[in-house]
């Protein structure tokens, strides 16, 4: 990888590499953009196949959390980090405290909080070390797990999505293809299930399908069976780049609407192809922001329930823009939410110029 040329494509401020050979500490931290404010986004622990593969997964990661957190509103920027390492195995205090230490070098251009691999316990180790960790549990003056919230985003975004596509006011009798049924895509399975849903769900630990299967009636597929059964909408809320083209090739349903990130294998290729298909895609970074946007209040020290909800609600009136944006123009609804997100950051920006001359 060239990383300058891979900085200049894709925009970004800075990337740290972070590297402590007593711990084992191996990371990366990428910060895209922190016009709106100071660069925040999870850290995620996993065992890549290479360093470029981290890198790369690091810089994708920060550029959409600048895309979610200015098209949902927020005044912070995007970043994200990556901790190379098996998260079933390669855990421990000072690894964590280590990684604390090069956040909190970086004087709060960047915050960082949990992700794919990490935990709100691991949160509180880098605590030790760093004042810029959000998302910490409710004992360390945290707000605690943000999932129920991304949940509810994404349930807002299912609603408004059936409504613009199908032109339903309800979600009775509506059947719901969810791919993983971890800590989000069990509280949607509830709200689902709730609203009247018809739910068919997969995931690759058993334990976590035959709960929802008891609790809410769900029907269980394996695996990959997933993408060819018959829903009107599909939720992915695991692993991205599950949007692809022997995937789309399989797919009836009508909607995807999940709370996993980066679903589209090629953002613009398979974007376009699901258009084609006339199935509307909910921009990931925007359905699934009602996680990051509990993480906000938390960080501006302005929290209440109340008030992260009403916020995670506005998700429904969000995309019904994009989608408004993507019809009247002829667009992706990728493009749309772009686009929505860049005329944010262009005023931002603007104001900033304004008040430096």
């Amino acid at each position: 990888m060239k990383i300058f040329d891979a900085i200049s494509k894709y925009g970004h401020e800075q990337v740290v590499f972070c590297h402590e050979q007593a711990t084992g500490l191996r990371a990366v931290i990428a910060i895209h953009n922190t016009i709106c404010g100071p660069a925040l986004g999870g850290c995620r622990m996993w065992p890549f196949e290479s360093e470029e593969e981290a890198i790369a997964d690091a810089m994708r990661l920060s550029r959409g959390m600048t895309y979610k957190n200015a098209a949902a509103g927020l005044n912070l920027g995007g970043g994200k980090a990556v901790i190379i390492g098996d998260p079933n195995k390669d855990k421990s205090e000072a690894l964590f405290r280590a990684f604390g230490r090069f956040v909190q070098s970086l004087g709060g251009r960047y915050i960082t909080a949990e992700d794919v691999g990490t935990s709100v316990e691991d949160m509180e180790y880098i605590k030790m070390e760093t004042d810029y960790v959000a998302g910490l549990p409710m004992q360390f003056g945290g707000s605690g797990d943000p999932s129920p919230f991304t949940a509810l985003g994404t349930y807002e975004g299912i609603r408004a999505s059936v409504k613009y596509h199908l032109k339903k006011d309800s979600l009775k009798g509506i059947r719901v293809a969810i791919q993983g049924v971890g800590h989000v895509g069990y509280y949607l399975c509830e709200m689902l299930h709730e609203a009247g849903a018809e739910l068919i769900v997969t995931d690759i630990f058993e334990d976590k399908v035959e709960k929802v299967v008891n609790e809410f009636g769900a029907k269980a597929v394996q695996g990959d069976e997933i993408y060819a059964v018959d829903a009107e909408v599909f939720a992915p809320c695991a692993l991205g780049a599950i949007v692809n083209d022997d995937t789309i090739g399989r797919m009836k349903f009508k909607i995807i609407a999940g709370g996993a990130n980066n679903q589209l294998l090629d953002e613009e290729i398979h974007g376009k192809k699901l258009k084609e298909k006339n199935i509307l895609y909910a921009p990931d970074y925007l359905i699934n922001a009602g996680g990051v946007t509990n993480v906000f209040f938390e960080v501006i020290n302005e929290y209440s329930k109340d008030r992260v909800t009403k916020k995670v609600k506005n998700i429904y009136n969000i995309l019904m823009e994009v989608y408004q944006i993507a019809e009247k123009e002829n667009i992706t609804t990728a493009e749309a939410a772009a686009r929505l997100a860049e005329k944010r950051l262009n005023l931002i920006r603007n104001v900033h110029q304004n008040y430096l001359r």
